[in-house]
């Protein structure tokens, strides 16, 4: 109880400050400003973090809920930084936006923060691969909004060059700790259960969401030129990536994976 009544706490007072800077951001030509509220939410969220991490006595990524705060963490500290680097108040209001839905999702679906875990995932391995899967899940899905925004800007024959090369910054950084994402799985499953790879349905949807976002990078630079198609690439990706994160606990064929820990 004590650790939910301070998650609603510390929940809601960055959901203010996430809300009350981006008013900021387009009321305002100060830009400090909101980027100082923003931050102060941010801050103590990580305090949160840290302070649950040893209350805990393990990393808070086992479940679902615990893996959604770590978005929430980590789309709002990118949020942060694209606004302090690039001024666009549209990123900050997007990243403000999933910050809040994100917490409003465990508000309303509250966890029990329990101490144990499995066997499988006592291993140094746990805490690198899962958080760089969500710092990954994070920036790609910043990376998705930039590729919206080209597509209505190829829609309305106004494309801004800069907007694709910045897309493409984002895949490189996000794909990249997708990348280390699957070898950490790996060399985490090696030591767990034998083997490499087992081609678990989680696996297989991680392995498709990588391939995808590789056919991104390929595609845009071999076919420069055909930017619709580049974007609907990045956006189809983005809705793998959601499929393997969220989506494939849901799936028959997922019951008995051992990334859902049910068992």
């Amino acid at each position: 109880m004590d650790n939910l009544l301070t998650f609603n706490i510390v929940a809601i007072s960055l959901m203010i400050t996430s809300f009350v800077s981006v008013l900021l951001a387009y009321l305002t030509k100060d830009r400090k400003l909101p980027l100082i509220v923003f931050g102060i939410g941010i801050v103590w969220f990580a305090f949160y973090i840290a302070v649950l991490w040893i209350s805990l006595d393990r990393a808070p990524l086992r479940t679902l809920g615990e893996t959604r705060l770590w978005y929430a963490f980590f789309v709002a500290v990118i949020g942060w930084l694209l606004f302090y680097r690039w001024k666009f108040k549209w990123v900050l209001l997007f990243s403000a936006f999933m910050t809040d839905l994100f917490l409003l999702i465990n508000l309303t679906s509250p966890e029990n923060f329990d101490k144990t875990l499995m066997p499988a995932l006592q291993s140094y391995w746990f805490v690198p691969h899962v958080i760089v899967y969500i710092f990954a899940y994070s920036i790609l899905g910043i990376s998705t909004l930039f590729a919206l925004k080209g597509l209505y800007q190829v829609y309305k024959n106004k494309f801004d060059e800069e907007n694709l090369r910045k897309a493409d910054n984002l895949v490189y950084i996000g794909f990249a700790f997708l990348t280390f994402g699957l070898i950490f799985g790996a060399l985490w499953a090696k030591e767990a259960w034998g083997h490499y790879w087992t081609w678990d349905p989680k696996e297989t949807w991680a392995f498709i969401t990588w391939l995808l976002y590789l056919l991104f990078i390929h595609y845009r630079k071999h076919r420069s030129q055909n930017i619709r198609t580049a974007m609907v690439i990045l956006s189809v990706a983005f809705v793998i990536l959601l499929i393997c994160w969220f989506g494939v606990n849901y799936m028959p064929s997922a019951q008995n994976s051992v990334h859902v820990y049910t068992q």
